[in-house]
């Protein structure tokens, strides 16, 4: 396969991967509710239905966002948009996956015991996180990847660059 062809399927899985997100809920909604659920299980009375945790009278539901299917997906498009050897692309989404599910599920299970605590800046806080601190997660796991793995490339630029550089050749055999 050349290198055009390996190009554009990897923006049409990231386009195709974009319509229809909802793979990441359906993936990742019993891989973070369950953890949270048995970690919680060990230290106070829980009941589970569906995906609302139940603590004494306090019921947490982990929505959507909670579940951050679209940080998964931020991920995957970087991955997706950069060019690179298949092998380090599986390496790098695997542990960026990975570590975006470690994260979120230590995130929830503080958000949780702060809630059943009655912390008094639960609302403050839950909030900073979610508009602030979730975009750097994303940017730290990034960064991450980049350095674990070697990543030279730039999403976008590198392929821009190429098919520049291809365009330019061809104006100059042509000459």
């Amino acid at each position: 396969m050349n290198k055009i062809t390996r190009l554009f399927i990897r923006y049409i899985s990231a386009l195709l991967l974009g319509i229809f997100i909802t793979i990441f809920y359906i993936i990742f909604t019993p891989l973070t509710v369950y953890p949270v659920y048995f970690v919680l299980k060990m230290f106070y009375p829980v009941v589970l239905s569906g995906i609302t945790l139940t603590i004494y009278s306090a019921k947490i539901l982990l929505v959507p966002a909670c579940i951050a299917g679209s940080a998964y997906y931020l991920l995957l498009i970087l991955n997706l948009l950069t060019p690179m050897k298949m092998r380090t692309r599986i390496k790098a989404i695997v542990f960026s996956f990975l570590m975006l599910l470690i994260i979120n599920i230590l995130r929830i299970l503080l958000f949780s015991t702060l809630f059943i605590e009655g912390f008094k800046y639960f609302d403050l806080t839950h909030l900073f996180f979610w508009y602030v601190l979730s975009i750097i997660f994303v940017f730290l796991i990034w960064i991450m990847e980049i350095k674990i793995f070697k990543i030279k490339e730039i999403p976008i630029y590198t392929d821009l660059n190429y098919l520049l550089g291809l365009k330019n050749r061809g104006r100059r055999i042509k000459k």
